[in-house]
């Protein structure tokens, strides 16, 4: 069977591998060409060299506050999510009725696009916060606890099935030493439970941790980057630097791959910490 397996490999993987390079491989490469040319279609690039990095951190470009308000965007979105996520995981892993509706419910606002969301939640609180004679871009401190609720609301649900997997996947057995052995049920959460669960947490926080850094529709949606882009997030300005700005494609593009290069290392640097700390069942 293995050697069928291995004399067939090629065949079975080869076209999922040309589908692989044409649409991720080679986009990347001649993006990361590109990054250093100036350009307005890709028949038409004249190689720069770094200005266009130069160019990315000028105080014009905006990119250095775009990423230092994504980075306090993720932060609270990967706590406040993966914390209410294990909580609601938590209780409908206790002999409840109802559990397997409610997990459908929670779930349900993963299911629908960033561009809905963002635009359905802008009409509630801008609803909402009239009544004080506010908006969501009458202040940034308004638009960016908008983006968490609207990320915790479409996220919690789907990180709460992986944790509820995880859950489920903890040995009986452990739990009833622990109770045996007098641990309070706080303990054996610390002790037994989450411990046990790390490979979950591991997913979740990758997962919340990607998908915040490239968080897009939504901040398009909800705020555009109002008021005068203090809520522009990376992605974002990302795509106003390459489609909005004349002559600033090349720009844009160096800023796609110093932004890759982040995400990259900070989520590898999150996967080597969170395994560190999985244990063997």
């Amino acid at each position: 069977m293995q050697k069928t397996l291995k004399k067939y490999f090629l065949i079975f993987t080869l076209p999922t591998l040309i589908a692989f390079c044409l649409a991720f491989v080679i986009p990347f490469i001649l993006g990361v060409y590109l990054s250093f040319c100036k350009f307005t279609t890709v028949d038409n690039a004249t190689f720069n060299g770094i200005s266009n990095y130069i160019n990315v951190f000028d105080s014009t470009s905006g990119f250095l506050a775009a990423l230092g308000f994504t980075i306090k965007f993720v932060i609270v979105a990967i706590i406040s999510i993966n914390v209410l996520a294990f909580a609601l995981a938590l209780l409908l892993t206790k002999k409840i009725k109802g559990t397997n509706v409610f997990r459908t419910v929670f779930f349900m606002p993963n299911l629908i696009g960033g561009i809905v969301l963002g635009y359905t939640w802008q009409q509630m609180l801008n609803a909402i916060l009239l009544q004080y004679e506010k908006t969501l871009i009458s202040s940034p401190t308004y638009g960016y606890w908008g983006l968490i609720l609207l990320m915790n609301w479409q996220m919690i649900g789907y990180m709460m099935i992986i944790y509820i997997a995880g859950l489920q996947n903890v040995p009986t057995d452990l739990l009833e030493a622990a109770k045996i052995d007098g641990a309070t049920s706080i303990q054996t959460l610390f002790k037994v439970t989450i411990p046990m669960v790390m490979p979950s947490i591991t997913i979740c926080t990758f997962l919340t941790l990607s998908n915040s850094f490239k968080l897009y529709d939504q901040n398009l949606a909800l705020t555009a980057g109002a008021p005068g882009h203090k809520t522009e997030m990376v992605a974002l300005n990302i795509v106003n630097s390459f489609y909005g700005r004349t002559g600033f494609e090349g720009v844009g593009q160096a800023k796609a791959l110093i932004f890759f290069v982040i995400v990259a290392l900070v989520g590898l640097m999150q996967v080597v910490f969170t395994r560190k700390r999985e244990v063997e069942q």
